[in-house]
């Protein structure tokens, strides 16, 4: 397998990378580089390639001027000559897209073969691998980064307006690749799904990887770069590292630094802006943020409390972490908006603690790792007091940084390469599709904790399935399309034919170009479904919290609620206001509002007519409270022997089948326990 990774803009190159030497040279290269060399040691790679502009800036670094450089990682990259030598600032690349497509679909045919994927980083990369698949017919993946249209909201009518051409060309991008891959639920969930066109179907969740911490941290080479601006070096560090564009929201930080008093005796604030030789280099906007930076130090006399160094390397970068772990102190991200937020797992990986902005990936990520606090990145006074208290409550930073140290040992790039070759295979290859009329039974299996759980079960089952004849394998979860696609394949387990999403509210069929979403099902639970009427109800409410905005779906509305009381209280409620549904509580802290002909139940009995499955054919495997309905009515039941005590009630009865093993494998036991009993209940039959 070749894949390509295509990106226009930045100065792309081996590591070392100068970040930050220009605007657009920044964390999407750390993900180019970090994806394509875990891609170039995956046995079933054969090339991993990144394409990019040749330009000649020696002042940038001779190496641009190479037509090819290979990493120390194993991938390749090959620069494009357009014609146009100079270096292009992203505003400026338009003008230049038309010769470097050309270039690249010549060099392209003159290979002795193509590529199988192109993956385009950034909407301009999209376009031209658009057009290289119409000349070559190479399938391409595209990943946007940072999507302009979650901009709008931060940005004022004059300014706003400016980004209409990008927001054009972002969604002819979404509504042309034959997949799209991002790095956060927000971004595949909220941000793609704000433009026209975008199809949830072909949306991937791939969580970047990070390079692990495996020896003992250098400390000198931070002490170093920051000792010249600081009095009392010794103090806790605030640490912030990003790009000096506005959207970073860096002035933010110092002022909310400055307003707090304890908070300037306690730490010293340290921030990395990019590098630069003067206040008048590079772009308009970089010059701008690093004067607002250095205006908000002067305004309120911060010299000698403040670091700012002009230059650094990525090794006093990895130093700079590990300090401010030292030291207990803490890492700010104040983004406006962001898109995801790799520094903040740099900083999990060493064990620091992290104050991020609310708006966008860095939901997901303090939700997986655990190890910070989320704030609204224009309320200053927020963000000083998320951070104060931090440095001051010893016991929560500790947690903090135990949980983000060990949870962030799972996410690999190694992990990213698996999941990316998945997604190549999967839309090169024939889909497996729901085969209406052909199946003589069927195993539906909910996901968390009923599949996953143990390896080896999940793999031994997973060999069965595939080898099963004339059977149809569905899956019924709580997940959301895209994150039970993502937790399926990074378990490897099959793929099924249909899948049963968002606690029953949504069905997805395999077919030959992909999902669709039922739409008989989808009308029919909406007919009597009032959503927002029913919010409304529920947000006067005591005992129950919405979950995050990506957990929210047009036919599941979903809260925590600790006590499991609470359904009586809140189905009384809706009743009393006419309002008709159904409300499931789960995992002792889930709360789902669904609508009245909607859940796992409603969803299997209609795959299972759909396809032509007597009911007695059909098997349900769950271990929770919303799998309660399905396992209730089917008549081949499952529970596996981690089972919560959500499904208590139904051990005992006649068609509960209570499995020995747990996880997948007690998913094996119960299915083969019930074909058994189907065998000796049709021999019998055949005997009198």
């Amino acid at each position: 397998m070749h894949i390509i990774s295509l990106a226009l803009g930045g100065c792309i190159k081996s590591e070392p990378v100068q970040y930050g030497i220009t605007e657009d040279t920044g964390g999407h290269i750390t993900y180019i580089l970090g994806e394509m060399n875990a891609l170039a040691r995956h046995p079933l790679v054969t090339q991993a390639e990144i394409v990019t502009r040749l330009f000649d800036e020696p002042g940038l670094g001779e190496c641009h001027a190479w037509p090819a450089e290979t990493t120390p990682g194993g991938a390749r990259i090959t620069r494009i000559d357009s014609g146009n030598r100079r270096y292009l600032a992203k505003d400026a690349l338009a003008a230049d897209r038309e010769a470097f497509t050309q270039a690249l679909i010549d060099n392209l045919r003159a290979r002795p073969r193509l590529p199988d994927c192109i993956h385009a980083h950034f909407a301009d990369a999209a376009d031209v691998a658009r057009k290289v698949r119409k000349a070559l017919g190479i399938p391409f993946v595209y990943t946007a980064h940072s999507l302009a249209i979650d901009k709008l909201d931060t940005l004022d009518g004059n300014r706003a307006e400016s980004l209409s051409g990008r927001i054009d060309e972002e969604t002819r991008a979404i509504q042309s690749a034959d997949a799209i891959v991002a790095s956060s639920r927000d971004e595949c969930e909220r941000q793609l799904l704000r433009y026209d066109g975008a199809d949830a179907t072909r949306i991937y969740r791939l969580r970047p990887g990070i390079t692990q911490q495996t020896s003992g941290p250098d400390l000198d080479p931070a002490r170093k770069l920051i000792a010249p601006f600081l009095r009392e070096p010794g103090k806790p560090i605030i640490l912030a590292i990003a790009r000096p564009v506005e959207k970073k929201n860096l002035v933010a930080l110092v002022e909310a630094y400055a307003a707090d008093e304890t908070l300037r005796e306690r730490a010293n604030l340290v921030i990395l802006a990019g590098l630069r030789s003067g206040l008048d280099h590079g772009e308009d906007e970089q010059r701008r943020v690093i004067g607002g930076l250095l205006n908000a130090v002067d305004r309120h006399n911060l010299y000698g409390k403040v670091a700012y160094p002009p230059r650094h390397t990525q090794e006093e970068v990895q130093s700079l972490y590990a300090l401010a772990a030292h030291g207990r102190g803490v890492f700010v991200n104040p983004a406006l908006t962001e898109p995801y937020g790799l520094t903040l797992i740099e900083a999990a990986t060493h064990g620091l603690p992290v104050v991020a902005t609310r708006n966008g990936g860095p939901n997901d990520i303090l939700a997986e790792l655990e190890h910070g606090t989320l704030v609204d990145p224009r309320d200053t006074f927020a963000i000083a007091g998320a951070v104060g208290e931090l440095l001051d409550d010893t016991a929560l930073w500790q947690r903090k940084a135990a949980r983000g140290r060990t949870q962030s040992r799972e996410m690999t790039w190694a992990a990213y390469a698996k999941g990316f070759v998945q997604l190549v295979q999967e839309i090169s290859a024939p889909r497996p599709v729901a085969r209406t009329g052909q199946t003589e039974e069927m195993l539906v299996c909910d996901i968390d904790n009923t599949l996953t759980g143990c390896v080896q079960g999940a793999r031994h089952f997973g060999h069965h399935v595939e080898r099963a004849r004339g059977l149809s394998f569905c899956i019924a979860t709580g997940r959301s399309l895209v994150e039970a696609r993502r937790i399926l394949a990074e378990w490897e387990l099959p793929r099924p034919e249909v899948l049963i999403t968002s606690v029953g509210s949504e069905i997805y069929w395999a077919q030959q170009d992909g999902l669709h979403l039922d739409i008989d099902y989808a009308q029919r639970i909406g007919e009597d479904w009032q959503r927002d009427e029913i919010a409304q109800i529920l947000a006067g409410m005591p005992n129950i919290v919405p979950q995050a905005p990506t957990e929210q779906r047009r036919w599941k509305l979903s809260y925590f609620a600790e006590d499991r009381r609470v359904v009586a209280t809140v189905s009384h409620e809706l009743a009393s206001a006419g309002l008709r549904a159904r409300v499931v509580h789960s995992h002792s802290r889930l709360l789902d509002v669904l609508p009245l002909h909607a859940g796992k139940g409603a969803a299997v009995r209609h795959v299972a007519n759909r396809l032509g499955i007597m009911a007695d054919k059909v098997c349900a495997v769950g271990d929770s409270g919303n799998d309660l309905d399905m396992l209730r009515s089917c008549s081949n039941a499952v529970l596996v022997g981690n089972h919560d005590e959500d499904l208590r009630e139904l051990v005992g009865l006649g068609n509960v089948y209570v499995a020995k093993r747990r996880h997948a494998g007690g998913a094996l036991e119960g299915y083969l326990h019930h074909a058994h009993r189907r065998r000796e209940t049709l021999a019998r039959k055949r005997a009198a």
